[in-house]
């Protein structure tokens, strides 16, 4: 875990059970300058879906509540039924780069019941923590395939990368 206030606020929210540390993200998460048109035009928010076996283990999805507490904030409504894991994947914690995108590739779907809700949507895709946006990306393809027209993107934090000191 790196140091740091932020990773550790990720962490007391996935894995201590901070539930409520959720809002908090959100708000600080819709502190965020958009371009005009996005503000403009965003429709949704959606989280970055777990495996079902993932979300079993930890008894909630993360993700899911960010995305609840921004859509909130912003007054949209938030889609946590419109993309699903269309296969289990293993956690990217310790993958490589190119690894973390072969593990994710193909790994999510959109719903048939949620193509004609998302057909020309503008949706703001949200997960705790951006690392090589692998993740973010496979959702953001899925979600081009069933139908959105533009996908954005919200995360609380970003994982240092090997060229930050």
């Amino acid at each position: 875990m790196h140091r740091g206030t932020g990773p550790r606020i990720v962490h007391a929210l996935k894995y201590r059970g901070w539930h409520a540390i959720a809002r908090e993200m959100a708000e600080r998460i819709s502190r965020l300058r958009w371009p005009l048109d996005v503000d403009e035009e965003r429709g949704a928010v959606l989280p970055v879906p777990l495996a079902p076996s993932r979300e079993r283990e930890r008894g909630f999805n993360q993700s899911e509540r960010l995305a609840r507490a921004l859509a909130e904030r912003w007054g949209l409504p938030a889609w946590c039924d419109v993309l699903e894991r269309a296969r289990a994947t293993q956690t990217q914690t310790r993958l490589t780069p190119e690894e973390r995108l072969a593990n994710v590739s193909g790994a999510f779907r959109v719903r048939e019941c949620a193509r004609q809700t998302l057909r020309n949507a503008h949706v703001v895709l949200v997960d705790d923590v951006v690392t090589t946006a692998a993740t973010l990306n496979a959702c953001a393809a899925a979600l081009i395939a069933g139908g959105a027209r533009i996908v954005s993107y919200a995360t609380f934090g970003r994982a240092p990368s090997a060229s930050d000191r």
